[in-house]
């Protein structure tokens, strides 16, 4: 298994919760694309690497809807070359009053079995995008197209999206709390840090619904509650 397989499968089994706790852990506390929600919650995560497109204000003399008839249009670029097992992340500005794309294209990224897309924009279509068994986190819905608010101007760049940098190549995970962005030089650490600290908090979840206090527990200051999570470890390990 390569190590990107490797590392995504390791970040399907965190929650962007975790990976916040974790991430801050190693300094690092604006990696939450703020204000984003995801439209389709069955249940499965969202993890890939970044691949971006970035808009910048639309000009109107450059921005007729003519400009979609160009097969290289940077928009349409980007959902065809975004790729396999890969998030799309738009740069919109954190502007919702037009849309980021609309279902034909997110149908699209699905159909080339792309991993999910996020904007801090908004989407049009938002009812069919829903229904897609594909992950898609957005802002609020928007029925303008694109070309009134937003020029698509370049792909897989760094990017900023609800006041995160993404750089092409991060670790973008989402689930029903939102998504996280994580540098991908730190990926194999902090996915294996995840793993670990989500089995602590199963083993804790145990603990508290039985009645435990959280002093000593969470976090783990009575060394008794260590000798406990080891214990308790053996016995959930797969056989």
């Amino acid at each position: 298994m390569d190590k990107t397989t490797l590392i995504t499968n390791k970040l399907k089994k965190v929650s962007t919760a975790t990976m916040a706790t974790c991430l801050f852990k190693h300094g690092l506390k604006n990696q939450f694309i703020h204000e984003v929600k995801p439209l389709h919650t069955n249940g499965a995560p969202m993890v890939g690497q970044a691949f971006t497109l970035r808009y910048i204000p639309a000009r109107e003399d450059l921005n007729p809807i003519e400009v979609f008839k160009n097969p290289k249009h940077p928009q349409r670029m980007a959902i065809e070359h975004c790729p396999e097992g890969h998030v799309l992340v738009i740069d919109s500005r954190k502007d919702a009053r037009a849309a980021s794309a609309g279902s034909i294209l997110v149908t699209r990224l699905m159909k080339r079995k792309a991993a999910g897309i996020v904007t801090d924009g908004g989407f049009r279509d938002s009812a069919e995008i829903a229904q897609l068994n594909f992950p898609s986190f957005h802002k609020t819905p928007s029925a303008p197209t694109n070309l009134t608010l937003h020029q698509a101007i370049a792909i897989n760049e760094p990017i900023g999206c609800g006041n995160v940098a993404v750089f092409p190549g991060d670790y973008v995970i989402g689930d029903a709390d939102g998504v996280m962005v994580i540098p991908a030089y730190l990926a194999e650490k902090v996915a294996e840090e995840g793993l670990q600290m989500t089995l602590y908090e199963e083993f804790v979840m145990e603990k508290v619904r039985k009645g435990n206090s959280i002093i000593g527990l969470y976090p783990p200051t009575n060394k008794q509650i260590n000798i406990d999570f080891e214990q308790w470890k053996k016995k959930v390990a797969p056989k």
